[in-house]
């Protein structure tokens, strides 16, 4: 009798350490792909104030949104479309995409196609820019990930070697700049495939994303719907894994989403980063006290795009939130005054 209890105590204790410890045994839902099909989970459910939601939807409707949806731990709660845009509606994600590029990257690197630590002339060859050779060797493929390549940021948004010249020395000055998307020249030598092919089977097929790059003004964006972008958001929240598959190693994506380079604290590899003490912004090299969105939970890590694109990530809340359209106060780059009132809106809902 003993021996078969102890017998069962062993056979419980190697099943218990056997548990494969994905998101999905952790509680994180993730929507089939190829399906329509996304559970949902209810206000009052989490405990959260419904008095708040329509308040929220009446500030994003009054922000010229286009769709906005939140997350829970990969349920919908809130899914809202404006106007005529619909869930099946395309829209550009404009910069909130440089974030598909990075995790890309992180793929290739894991399938020991790249190193990010090498130069890019290591995989596009010398005379990819203007600047002096010794100089073009310094810019490595982290530089680029990181915007801070020392590449001049004024001169508009072609990447030709031409317009690619010498400001400072790579790791020295951090500037917002088209260049990152030599990354995705990088990643389609190292691999001899298309971009296009190696993102489709590396990232958007496995996650069940819709959409595709379009050129526009000489560079790619990526367009989708509103609920292809919460894929994206959930499968980064999920560290890394969609179900039980790893799309990106975890330690690249930890990488990824803290701070880079000394200069810009809130910024990661193409993500922006709350709860850190100082920030940059595009177009300026000033350096602005406190943190990119105080109304924002400070682990929160961000896409953010032209016209307000947004991709919040918030592991601490188990939230990730979209949000598409128009701009909300004027063209911007990135962050806009509509982050900080958004999420003054969306704590009264959650909080």
């Amino acid at each position: 009798m003993k021996k078969i209890l102890l017998f069962g105590l062993l056979f419980s204790f190697l099943i218990s350490c056997s548990k494969d410890d994905s998101p999905a045994n952790e509680g994180i839902y993730f929507p089939p792909n190829g399906s329509d099909v996304w559970e949902t989970k209810s206000i009052s459910d989490l405990g959260w104030n419904q008095d708040k939601l329509q308040p929220l939807l009446d500030s994003l409707q009054n922000n010229n949104t286009k769709s906005f949806i939140i997350l829970h731990d990969g349920k919908i709660v809130v899914e809202h479309y404006f106007g005529t845009h619909t869930a099946s509606s395309p829209w550009y994600w404009a910069s909130a995409g440089k974030t598909l590029t990075s995790t890309v990257s992180g793929i290739a690197e894991q399938e020991g196609l790249i190193n990010i630590n090498n130069k890019v002339s290591d995989y596009l060859g010398t005379g990819w820019t203007s600047a002096p050779l010794a100089k073009e060797n310094l810019i490595t493929c982290k530089n680029l990930l990181s915007m801070n390549s020392g590449l001049d940021d004024a001169l508009g948004d072609d990447v030709s070697p031409a317009n690619l010249q010498y400001v400072a020395d790579a790791g020295t000055r951090w500037a917002y700049h088209n260049v990152y998307v030599k990354m995705q020249d990088v990643v389609a030598q190292a691999s001899g495939q298309s971009w296009d092919n190696y993102f489709n089977a590396k990232l958007k097929n496995p996650i069940g994303m819709s959409g595709a790059w379009i050129q526009s003004g000489g560079l790619s964006v990526y367009w989708s719907n509103t609920r292809s972008m919460a894929r994206f958001g959930l499968m980064i929240y999920a560290k890394g894994k969609w179900n039980s598959t790893q799309i990106v190693n975890e330690n690249y994506l930890n990488a990824a989403t803290n701070t880079s380079q000394n200069i810009n604290q809130a910024y990661g590899y193409l993500w922006w980063l709350n709860g850190k003490s100082s920030y940059h912004l595009p177009q300026t090299q000033i350096q602005f006290n406190g943190t990119l969105i105080p109304n924002a939970p400070n682990d929160m890590f961000a896409a953010l795009g032209k016209n307000d694109q947004k991709v919040y990530v918030v592991p601490s809340k188990k939230l990730v939130i979209i949000r598409m359209g128009d701009s909300a106060d004027g063209t911007n780059f990135a962050l806009s005054d509509f982050d900080n009132m958004l999420w003054g809106k969306i704590n009264e809902l959650i909080n």
